[in-house]
């Protein structure tokens, strides 16, 4: 059997998830694409052959022909439509955010945990990238001792939005820092602070934040969404023993008038193609076999972050060291 999918969303995201669905994933089908813009749905789903489009998300979710939903529309509607997927019983694979409240985080882990069953996969895609699973391997298999700090640095060419804030810098941009440093880890956090550079113009500073783990190591997340050079994410993992760095992916140099050169891309999804790839196929093995994927993120997981950006945002806003405050993890999440 094939495993008919829904793509909630025609946007960026909606579209590169109909192409990896229709062109990537064997076993699964590109059922419905939808869309409040009937044209962009249309487009998408011309484009990636889908058999139908759809313009109302909840009536798309529901239909017969459709097994399972992945959304990505905007993220205000993230949490009512994983809700609405919980209700008919699809599972779903979400893009970040769940929600930027820990509140909404919640209320959709009460409903999923009254069902008895996973039925939610977090769209956090770093989880399957090469070079954070061979810091984990690094740190799980004691080949740099225990982890002492994990530094990492997030940056974007321009903010995505004129109103674009140094709190939207944390509850936008470094949700993807915020969870895959405890999935490498394995951890959460304690406390966090945060700090914004000075700068005299209306453009947006970076945001620097450092955090305290639970068990005792530092991470430091830079987030700077006007590097203007290009897209760029690093991060290095310090143990006792060794250190393991992230390497800039380059394919090739360019060696022009004595100097040499590498190029950067524009955004995200080049550098993270392939883990989008990994974290799609796991998403349908979880669509078949109903046992949750071991590096997937969760509607904990969901809720983890949120809590962190909660707390990070109130830590700018005070100028202090702020608690990162959740409810215990409850025994389905384990």
């Amino acid at each position: 059997m094939t495993v008919r999918i829904a793509v909630i969303g025609a946007g960026l995201m909606g579209a590169d998830h109909a192409r990896i669905v229709a062109a990537d994933l064997p076993g699964a089908t590109l059922q419905v694409v939808c869309d409040s813009d009937a044209g962009r749905a249309r487009t998408v789903a011309e484009t990636c052959g889908a058999a139908d489009v759809a313009t109302d998300p909840e009536a798309a979710i529901v239909r017969a022909d459709v097994d399972a939903v992945i959304i990505a529309s905007p993220d205000h509607t993230h949490a009512p439509l994983v809700l609405a997927c919980i209700r008919s019983g699809k599972r779903v694979l979400c893009e970040k955010p769940l929600s930027q409240t820990p509140a909404e985080c919640l209320t959709v882990m009460k409903a999923e945990m009254a069902t008895g069953a996973r039925q939610v996969q977090v769209g956090f895609m770093r989880r399957y990238d090469r070079a954070y699973a061979e810091m984990k391997s690094a740190l799980d298999q004691g080949r740099i001792g225990r982890a002492l700090m994990m530094h990492n640095f997030h940056r974007n060419v321009a903010t995505p939005a004129a109103d674009f804030t140094g709190a939207m810098a944390i509850t936008n941009s470094a949700p993807h820092e915020f969870d895959v440093v405890r999935h490498v880890l394995g951890c959460d956090y304690a406390t966090i602070s945060a700090a914004q550079a000075k700068r005299s113009d209306a453009v947006v500073a970076p945001v620097v934040m450092v955090l305290e783990t639970s068990d005792g190591q530092i991470v430091t997340i830079e987030i700077n969404n006007n590097a203007a050079y290009g897209y760029d994410v690093r991060a290095e993992l310090v143990g006792e023993t060794a250190s393991i760095a992230m390497n800039p992916v380059a394919y090739t140099r360019t060696d022009r008038a004595l100097a040499a050169g590498t190029a950067y891309d524009t955004d995200w999804r080049g550098r993270y193609a392939e883990a989008y790839r990994r974290q799609n196929r796991a998403f349908v093995r979880f669509v078949e076999t109903g046992a949750f994927p071991d590096v997937a993120a969760s509607v904990w997981d969901g809720y983890a972050a949120a809590c962190v950006a909660e707390a990070g945002v109130r830590a700018l806003a005070e100028g202090r060291k702020c608690p990162v405050e959740r409810v215990p993890r409850p025994e389905f999440y384990a």
